[in-house]
């Protein structure tokens, strides 16, 4: 008898920051994987898909809370299940 747990449906805008409005949990048990112009990136925070967007960490400016600050790519976004 086993229980297949099956995986939510990946929204048009997902964020990975806890405190953003697009964070949901449920998606992160999961491991998902993220696309622009259909190259695979790993350092994702962030991604609209109707948008065209991701958002991605800079690897040296800090905002004045000490996050690093996002940075914008536009392009096809395609997101999936690993």
């Amino acid at each position: 008898m086993n229980e297949t747990k099956s995986r939510p449906e990946l929204p048009d805008h997902l964020s990975g920051n806890p405190r953003s409005p697009h964070h949901i949990a449920e998606i992160f048990e999961h491991s998902v994987g993220i696309r622009l112009n259909g190259k695979e990136r790993f350092d994702v925070e962030e991604y609209c898909i109707s948008e065209g967007w991701v958002k991605v960490a800079s690897p040296k400016a800090l905002d004045r809370r000490g996050q690093p600050l996002l940075i914008k790519l536009k392009g096809t976004v395609e997101a999936f299940y690993k």
